[in-house]
C-alpha cells in the first residue's frame, strides 16, 4: 500500500511539473490557481505513504536507510519548505524549480524495483533518523535559496535588457526574490548545523575519528562551510543580489556533491540488496 499511495502522490505532483513547463515560457493562469491545492493533496497521500512505510519497517530509521525512500522523504520536505515560503510571500515563482524536482524524486522512488539500502547496518537507529530529517530540511532550504538565486539572476538580466517576457513578467521585485533566498538560508542553516553535529556525535561514538576522513563527511563539511560563508557575507559585508546568488549556487552544488557521495562513501554507501 505505501507504494500505491506514493504513485497517487506522483500523479498529483505531475500537475506541478506541467505548471513548471508551461510557466517557463508564458504566464499560466489556470494551472497557477490549481497547482497548490493539487500539490497539497499529493502531500497528503505522500505523508500516508511515508507513515505506512515506517510502520511496515517497524522503525522510522529503517525507512530513511533506503535511498529510494530517502528520495521520497527529501521530496516531501522540499515541498513542505516551499509551501512555508509561499505562506509568507505568496509567490509561486520558485515553483518552476521546486515542482519538477519534487516530481522527479518522488517518481524515481515510486518505480524502484529493488531495495537499495545503507551498506553499514550500524548506521541504523532513532538518532540517525533525526540526523537525516535535520539534514534534509537543510537541503530543502538550500535548494529553495538556489532557485531564488537563479530567478534573481534571470530577472536582473532581463531588467537590464529592458525585456520581460513569458514567466519573467510574473516574477516579484528583485528585493523580494533576494529576501526569499536569504530567509531560506536562515531557515535551513540551524537544521543543517544540528544535523551535522548529531551525525558527528553518533559517528564518533561508533567509528572513532577515522569516520571524519570519509568523503561524504568531508563534502558535507565543505557544504556547511560555504553555507556559513554565505550567511556571514550577508550579515557583515552586505552581500546581496548577484554576489549572494552566485555563492548560493556554489553552496547548492556542494550539497549535490555531498548527496552524490552516498554512492562511493565508505560509511554512507548505498548498495542493492
Amino acid at each position: 500500500m505505501p507504494l500505491l499511495w506514493l504513485k497517487v502522490a506522483v500523479g498529483f505532483y505531475a500537475v506541478g511539473l506541467l505548471y513548471a513547463i508551461a510557466a517557463s515560457s508564458r504566464p499560466c493562469n489556470f494551472l497557477s490557481k490549481v497547482v497548490l491545492p493539487i500539490s497539497g493533496l499529493g502531500m497528503v497521500f505522500h505523508f500516508v505513504s511515508l507513515t505506512e512505510r515506517a510502520m511496515l519497517n517497524g522503525h522510522v530509521s529503517l525507512t530513511v536507510m533506503s535511498i529510494h525512500e530517502s528520495e521520497s522523504l527529501l521530496a516531501f520536505v522540499i515541498l513542505a519548505v516551499f509551501l512555508l515560503m509561499y505562506w509568507r510571500y505568496r509567490t509561486l515563482s520558485p515553483g518552476i524549480f521546486i515542482f519538477p524536482v519534487v516530481f522527479l524524486l518522488t517518481f524515481a522512488s515510486s518505480i524502484a524495483q529493488q531495495p537499495v539500502t545503507l551498506d553499514n547496518p550500524v548506521l541504523r537507529g532513532g538518532w540517525i533518523a533525526a540526523h537525516v530529517a535535520l539534514i534534509f530540511t537543510g537541503y530543502a532550504a538550500l535548494f529553495l535559496s538556489f532557485g531564488a538565486s537563479i530567478l534573481y539572476l534571470l530577472q536582473e538580466r532581463s531588467l537590464k535588457a529592458k525585456r520581460l517576457a513569458g514567466y519573467l513578467q510574473k516574477l516579484p521585485a528583485l528585493e523580494v526574490i533576494d529576501e526569499i533566498g536569504y530567509k531560506s538560508l536562515l531557515l535551513g542553516f540551524p537544521f543543517m548545523t544540528f544535523g551535522l553535529i548529531l551525525g558527528a556525535v553518533i559517528a564518533q561514538s561508533k567509528f572513532g575519528s577515522m569516520y571524519f576522513l570519509d568523503p561524504k563527511v568531508l563534502l558535507s563539511l565543505l557544504m556547511w562551510a560555504v553555507y556559513m560563508v554565505l550567511l556571514y557575507t550577508r550579515w557583515n559585508s552586505g552581500w546581496r543580489g548577484r554576489k549572494a546568488a552566485y555563492l548560493a549556487t556554489f553552496a547548492f552544488l556542494a550539497a549535490v556533491s555531498a548527496w552524490a557521495a552516498n554512492y562511493f562513501s565508505g560509511m554512507h554507501r548505498f548498495i542493492a540488496q
